[in-house]
């Protein structure tokens, strides 16, 4: 019996809360569990209240009233993405950046995981978070390509999986510059299939690979709300170091941001 299975069959024995708990959701990287923000501190479990904070934050930055993609649109991409999608053993998320430390969901486990033909790269331009209209920043996704990218896979338990999707889905197509796909994943605990959330090219803001050293210039000096577009990569090469994942391209742009000075 797989261990999605487990938690899923016997949830009622210990209620929804604890099939998320830390005791549980660490068990294969016990070094995660205090690296992992939990659900509760995170400022991006976005929950219908604190997505009419960013609305009103939006409205005195004097930003448009179509900002964002409307409710309407982000749930249309959630159905349309899970549609017929049988969640009876939850679902399993592949993250690899912000979602590796702070998921702002309540997940049942967590484990090393490899998506084969994708990688890394910031090749989205963005004015929000960590940059400005006058400053934009560079956002991460996975661009298609050889090799593969290491990262980590979330499983979200059954009983959780439809209210946490809903509230992921408001964090991650906010916007909608990505396109959440279900792909397969490996994982040290065998093979599975997850919720990736994978370049859209197609969205204004895509402008794909751009040369490292342009990459590290603009990341070394843009920062918003959120703070600095290098704090998050430094962050995103601290966890992926911890966790025994080298991934050169993160390391590369480091050096480079490094070599650039303060941000």
């Amino acid at each position: 019996m797989g261990s999605g299975q487990y938690d899923a069959e016997n949830s009622h024995r210990r209620g929804p809360r604890m099939s998320a708990g830390p005791s549980d959701a660490f068990r294969h990287l016990p070094a995660l569990r205090h690296r992992v923000k939990p659900a509760e501190q995170s400022e991006l479990r976005v929950t219908p209240q604190v997505l009419a904070m960013w609305d009103e934050r939006a409205r005195t930055q004097g930003r448009p009233a179509d900002w964002r993609w409307s409710d309407a649109q982000i749930e249309a991409s959630r159905r349309a993405t899970l549609d017929g999608l049988d969640l009876h053993q939850g679902l399993w998320v592949f993250g690899y950046g912000s979602l590796m430390w702070d998921p702002g969901v309540h997940f049942a486990e967590i484990r090393l995981a490899t998506l084969g033909g994708q990688r890394r790269r910031f090749n989205f331009r963005t004015a929000l978070a960590r940059g400005t209209v006058e400053q934009p920043a560079l956002m991460l996704s996975l661009e298609p390509g050889p090799g593969d990218c290491r990262g980590l896979a979330i499983h979200l338990a059954a009983e959780l999986a439809e209210a946490e999707l809903t509230v992921l889905w408001r964090r991650e197509m906010i916007r909608g510059a990505y396109q959440p796909q279900l792909l397969p994943v490996a994982t040290p605990q065998g093979d599975t299939t997850a919720l990736v959330f994978t370049s859209n090219p197609r969205h204004p803001e895509y402008v794909g690979e751009l040369p490292i050293d342009d990459t590290a210039a603009i990341i070394a000096r843009a920062c918003g709300v959120m703070g600095s577009n290098r704090a998050y990569l430094e962050q995103m090469a601290h966890q992926l170091q911890m966790l025994g994942i080298h991934d050169d391209y993160v390391v590369q742009l480091l050096r480079r941001v490094q070599a650039l000075g303060a941000a």
